[in-house]
């Protein structure tokens, strides 16, 4: 009787400290899920700043920079891309194509003393390169969370959880150096 009554309370406190692993694991897995999700929202936000953002730069460039029409075009264009319901991946793609045409458009401007001279084009360039170190800060942190939460479900015992619940490893927000676009620019003579 006694040794019954021994086993029940080990198997009743095996259950439990089982349980509590289990609660805990499946706590700390939705925290990094919903942490994942508000950078990627975060994330979302600054790709919108940039892409509301872009067509002022353009317009104040536009005139000045007659012979550099296929930079203008090239940044219009990867604007037009940008697609919010896209997947992660695409949209990595996009936003890299897109800070690499800015770039672009940002060097040829230097060419250009009288576009250098305009304080609105100097506080549109001031303003992009701040939306794009938001967007690369913001992308190191999602990244972050989602390699916390990708190496968190493929680990004992979180890996049981993952696989019962049906949770996946999320996607990077990266793209590759074939992934990306860059553009061809050359000076057009007058």
């Amino acid at each position: 009787m006694a040794y019954d009554l021994l086993a029940a309370f080990a198997i009743l406190l095996l259950t439990l400290i089982i349980g509590f692993v289990a609660l805990v694991t499946f706590n700390a897995i939705v925290a990094l899920r919903q942490r994942i999700d508000r950078a990627w929202a975060n994330i979302d936000v600054v790709l919108r700043q940039r892409h509301d953002e872009l067509p002022s730069v353009v317009a104040a460039v536009r005139d000045v920079m007659a012979y550099e029409q296929g930079v203008i075009e090239e940044v219009s264009r990867l604007r037009a891309a940008y697609r919010p319901d896209d997947s992660i991946d695409r949209q990595a793609v996009t936003s890299e194509a897109t800070s690499a045409a800015v770039r672009q458009l940002f060097a040829v401007a230097e060419r250009y003393p009288d576009l250098k001279s305009h304080t609105n084009v100097l506080a549109l360039q001031a303003e992009i390169e701040r939306i794009e170190g938001v967007i690369s800060d913001r992308r190191e942190l999602y990244n972050d969370t989602v390699y916390r939460y990708n190496t968190r479900i493929g680990q004992v015992p979180a890996v049981f959880l993952a696989w019962l619940l049906g949770w996946t490893p999320r996607a990077m927000f990266r793209a590759g150096p074939d992934d990306v676009a860059r553009p061809e620019v050359g000076l057009r003579p007058a």
